[in-house]
């Protein structure tokens, strides 16, 4: 329960934070970290795909060679 308060709270805060008309009116640096962050972000996303997609093609053929060696077993 403290812990789906305190989630609230800081959501609360967040929206309070980067209101345009409020005392703090954090949008803009918002906006601009934002924006700062998205191309590492992105290529931090990319980089890690790149792995899955290729995990994902080795799996895939060491799968087909073992139904290979499988299927010549049995015959």
């Amino acid at each position: 329960m403290f812990l789906l308060l305190l989630g609230i709270l800081l959501v609360a805060f967040c929206v309070f934070a980067v209101l345009p008309m409020g005392p703090l009116a954090w949008g803009q640096d918002v906006i601009l970290f934002l924006k700062g962050c998205a191309p590492v972000v992105s290529a931090f996303f990319g980089l890690i795909l790149l792995f899955i997609g290729a995990a994902d093609i080795k799996d895939k053929n060491e799968a087909k060679r073992e139904e290979k060696e499988a299927s010549s077993q049995e015959k």
